[in-house]
């Protein structure tokens, strides 16, 4: 080898970019969820804002590499979830996928992604089994699931007297497992379970599963639904003068979005759980103001999380020196989470990312004095007292 070639090659060597450790040349992520279904407002378009966002504020480059963010529609079906998330990996080049609006899509796009090797982190799905029995080592949860709803929610309204309950419930896994989560608390605080009803995901009528839950006679119906499935029973239930007999809705998930759906005038009154509000401290103001001038909405915890996940993977990158899946996985479970949606997060052995969460009351017309503004803050829960013990979850990771 001459001097001029051994020269090169130490030139080469000395200044190879940090993005050698990237594969690909670039950080691709991708952002699956509902954009045109009962779910859209709920996640969709402003999720994939959100994440647009995480990656500018990051700076647009990991590790000297370009970030790149994609999205696509699953229509809330899990194998058309499968199939994208498959030719993302296999053809497109895609690193890490997020949100995944849905319990059964979340599930199946972690399944896949475990057996692919590849990042997961579920900020639209709410089942406690992507943490649970289903739990996989490069699968996360971010920003909410069914345990800490019930918990939120639930345990508040059988403290103040709502405790026989009748479910209206999503027939999928979410509903199923809110439904069951819920059930298991109010039974813990001294509550009965009376009955339960199931539908079908974006349904229009509503008037026979609402007449069964008011003739049941319990205190609280119990929406065991989300997006328009909530908003539609919660306008129908007006109709049928269910709150006005006496009943009341327990919305188990219900956002920001969902209530700018219906207005304050159905809304009001509603008690729910998120674990994120725009008007919260001033931080989370000013982001709220940044995405309201990016998009025309405000943040639910879904688009919030979304961020915050999506920064996160980042950081992860950054500190790992590579995106690697596996020393990547390592550093979300050691980094603490600390941004604009959570202070003092932290990774739980089973990908479960543990912070605090918000017991909210929906503000009468009145109450309301800047666009949407529309929660009080009743309470501040702890996420260890919001999320399930990782011990207890049935997580095989968890020794």
């Amino acid at each position: 080898m001459t001097a001029s070639v051994v020269a090169l090659a130490a030139a080469a060597t000395f200044a190879s970019p940090a993005m050698a450790e990237v594969s690909n040349g670039k950080v691709k992520i991708g952002i699956l969820n509902d954009q045109s279904g009962v779910y859209a407002d709920f996640g969709g378009k402003y999720s994939y804002e959100a994440a647009k966002m995480a990656a500018e504020d990051f700076g647009g480059k990991v590790l000297g590499a370009p970030i790149e963010v994609i999205t696509a529609d699953h229509q809330n079906k899990a194998d058309i979830a499968a199939n994208i998330a498959r030719q993302w990996y296999d053809i497109d080049g895609v690193d890490a996928i997020m949100e995944l609006t849905s319990s059964s899509v979340g599930l199946a796009v972690q399944a896949l992604s475990k057996d692919k090797k590849k990042i997961t982190i579920n900020t639209g799905a709410a089942t406690d089994e992507l943490t649970g029995k289903q739990c996989s080592p490069y699968g996360f949860h971010w920003a909410y699931d069914t345990n800490a709803l019930a918990r939120g929610t639930g345990g508040a309204l059988v403290k103040e007297g709502g405790d026989t309950w009748y479910f209206l419930t999503a027939d999928y896994a979410f509903g199923h497992s809110l439904e069951n989560s819920t059930g298991n608390v109010v039974k813990e605080n001294g509550g009965k379970v009376v009955g339960s009803v199931r539908h079908p995901l974006a349904t229009t009528d509503y008037s026979s599963f609402l007449l069964q839950a008011q003739s049941s006679g319990a205190k609280v119906i119990g929406l065991a639904n989300a997006g328009m499935d909530t908003q539609n029973a919660i306008k129908q239930a007006s109709e049928f003068g269910i709150t006005q007999g006496g009943q009341r809705l327990a919305a188990l998930l219900f956002t920001l979005a969902e209530v700018n759906g219906i207005g304050l005038e159905n809304a009001q009154g509603l008690t729910l759980t998120e674990s994120f509000y725009w008007n919260r401290t001033p931080e989370t103001a000013e982001f709220g103001k940044r995405f309201f001038e990016r998009t025309g909405a405000y943040p639910n915890m879904v688009h919030a999380g979304t961020y915050s996940a999506v920064l996160s993977y980042l950081k992860a990158i950054e500190a790992a020196g590579t995106d690697d899946t596996d020393a990547v996985a390592k550093k979300l479970h050691e980094l603490p989470v600390n941004d604009v949606f959570a202070k003092g997060g932290k990774v739980a052995p089973n990908g479960r990312m543990i912070s605090d969460v918000y017991l909210l009351e929906v503000k009468k017309p009145g109450e309301s004095n800047i666009p949407w503004d529309y929660f009080t803050v009743l309470a501040t829960i702890p996420g260890d007292e919001a999320y399930m013990d990782p011990a207890k979850s049935g997580c095989p990771l968890v020794k």
